[in-house]
């Protein structure tokens, strides 16, 4: 049987947290900096505890203003420094609740700078290594944060977007131009099917992208998000595939 682990982005203030992780195998937990709080943030990790789901860390760019979605070119130490330190806060609220860290995802600018930047993904994996080497890494498929921590030896796992396009390279379309994201629920749906199965997915240019989809991303700060999560794993039950 097909399987795919289904993860979200959570603990950032958004409406449906309670809701999506009733829904997701993983968590993408906010560590404060790009949104929420410590509030939000111990209630997204108490919610993902009682659905028994993955936590994960989701750092960030200082960039609260701009959601973390702000390009930065930051010195090493400093980027080593903002890390640390947000990787630090959620270790200790997910472990006051009884609980372990899975696993870490970059957030934003952050994830999609290290897809593309070989440097920039060397200093994550050596930065993430030195926090804790058994955390496996979420990366973008086929990008260089992936290639980075397999080359480092530590665990990592490929990521697929649903509602995203990608460009002929197998990165994402900057949200900044059009088409960026898709709106269509039945075309996401059609994309991710398409992905796990066949492992691959359509540029916007029209070629074909291989890629190894390990687990899918479902945004949780969209206003359509615990709809369109319904509606995704009606489509892969019908389609057998196991969410896990």
């Amino acid at each position: 049987m097909m399987h795919i682990d289904l993860n979200a982005d959570l603990g950032e203030g958004g409406p449906h947290d309670r809701e999506l992780l009733a829904l997701v195998t993983s968590a993408n937990i906010s560590c404060g900096v790009h949104a929420g709080d410590p509030d939000t943030i111990a209630a997204a990790i108490r919610l993902a505890i009682a659905h028994r789901v993955r936590i994960g860390a989701h750092p960030s760019f200082p960039d609260r203003a701009n959601f973390g979605r702000s390009e930065m070119r930051l010195p090493f130490a400093t980027l080593r420094n903002h890390l640390l330190y947000q990787l630090g806060a959620i270790d200790a609220l997910v472990k006051a609740q009884g609980a372990q860290l899975t696993h870490i995802k970059p957030h934003g600018a952050l994830y999609n700078q290290a897809a593309s930047d070989p440097v920039l993904a060397e200093d994550l994996t050596m930065i993430f290594q030195e926090f804790n080497p058994a955390l496996a890494i979420v990366g973008l498929a086929g990008g260089e944060l992936v290639h980075a921590a397999r080359q480092a030896n530590l665990p990592v796992v490929s990521e697929v977007f649903a509602d995203r396009t990608y460009t002929l390279f197998g990165t994402l379309v900057p949200r900044s131009e059009p088409g960026a994201v898709i709106h269509d629920p039945q075309q996401a749906i059609a994309q991710s099917l398409t992905m796990i199965r066949e492992g691959h997915v359509m540029s916007v240019d029209g070629h074909r992208v291989n890629l190894q989809a390990d687990t899918l991303c479902i945004h949780g700060d969209t206003p359509q998000a615990l709809e369109f999560a319904k509606q995704l794993r009606a489509a892969f039950d019908e389609a057998g595939i196991k969410v896990r």
